[in-house]
């Protein structure tokens, strides 16, 4: 599943106000400012900082 192009430059990380990258594979909404992933779960975005996912320094 794709996130609409439109949707996506206007989504941002709500604890940076920075812009997210839609990584398709993992199906979440990557915020490399925060160093979180926001899942997205059928079809919808879960933009809530308790819901994400830290991400590993590696990544």
């Amino acid at each position: 599943m794709t996130i609409d192009p439109w949707l996506l430059e206007r989504l941002v990380c709500p604890a940076t106000r920075q812009p997210l990258v839609h990584d398709a594979d993992a199906q979440e909404l990557v915020s490399a400012a925060a160093g979180l992933a926001y899942p997205i779960r059928d079809g919808v975005p879960v933009m809530l900082v308790e819901e994400a996912r830290r991400l590993d320094p590696a990544e």
